[in-house]
């Protein structure tokens, strides 16, 4: 049998990331948010518009779904086969890491909503956050899921984000690099932005075509993620991103 057409996986994931919100998109922040290089973008961009599928406005130049695409519906994943498809490598990454576990999405308040949770592989006590609610600012989960879908961002970025900590991000001026870093790394940490003492690392879980369906990402002491210079450690980074990768391929290939 012949392979999967990669134009057509990129063209759908373009349509899921336009039904995500009803905010128009820019052409950078679409190439953006998959991964992908703005000519080959807009190449796909003009063949969903000459279909149909999508339109662009005249007077911004930014980017919707067609009228016949609109009641395509959201562009994640459901949250039972997400934590199905993962849950054998964060139990994995659980155990290599010796830390807490979670796999987050977004819901429809832009939190991040926990729909897996793996507790930290030793004798201490620890409750079951899925289900839980999560900041998208202040979370390393979060600023992955921000950093990767330009209209939550806009969404979150034009609010005014609550300051857990004296380190937490609040506006759009600090928290703007903050998620240009992210893209650029392909990773999110945060230090003692949410609770005190703690801190977290977390890359994101691409579906067909590149699209960002969730993140998944560790969190504990910050003694044990980060160095004695407050920076995250290089070998938990790469633990991460290699989970993260590694369920991104699960659901790439396994159909």
């Amino acid at each position: 049998m012949p392979g999967p057409i990669q134009s057509i996986e990129r063209a759908a994931a373009i349509l899921r990331l336009l039904a995500r919100g009803s905010a128009r998109i820019a052409l950078a922040d679409i190439a953006t948010g998959l991964g992908l290089a703005k000519a080959t973008t807009h190449g796909l961009l003009r063949t969903l518009q000459g279909v149909g599928f999508v339109e662009q406005d005249p007077g911004t130049g930014k980017y919707q779904l067609g009228e016949a695409m609109r009641g395509l519906g959201p562009g994640y994943l459901d949250a039972n086969e997400l934590r199905s498809r993962s849950s054998n490598w964060a139990d994995a990454l659980a155990a290599f890491s010796g830390e807490a576990v979670r796999l987050g999405v977004p819901d429809e308040n832009a939190t991040v909503l926990v729909v897996h949770h793996v507790f930290r592989p030793d004798d201490t006590q620890q409750s079951l956050d899925v289900g839980a609610h999560q900041p998208m600012h202040a979370t390393a989960l979060g600023k992955v899921l921000l950093a990767f879908d330009a209209d939550l961002a806009s969404v979150v970025l034009a609010g005014t984000p609550e300051a857990y900590t004296r380190r937490t991000l609040t506006t759009a001026h600090a928290l703007a690099p903050e998620l240009a870093g992210v893209r650029q790394a392909g990773w999110a940490a945060e230090v003692e932005e949410f609770v005190p003492g703690e801190a977290g690392l977390a890359a994101p879980v691409r579906s067909f075509g590149g699209l960002v369906v969730g993140a998944i990402s560790i969190a504990g002491a910050v003694d044990r993620i980060c160095d004695t210079r407050g920076r995250p450690r290089d070998g938990l980074v790469r633990t991460v991103r290699e989970a993260a990768l590694a369920v991104s391929r699960d659901l790439e290939t396994d159909r």
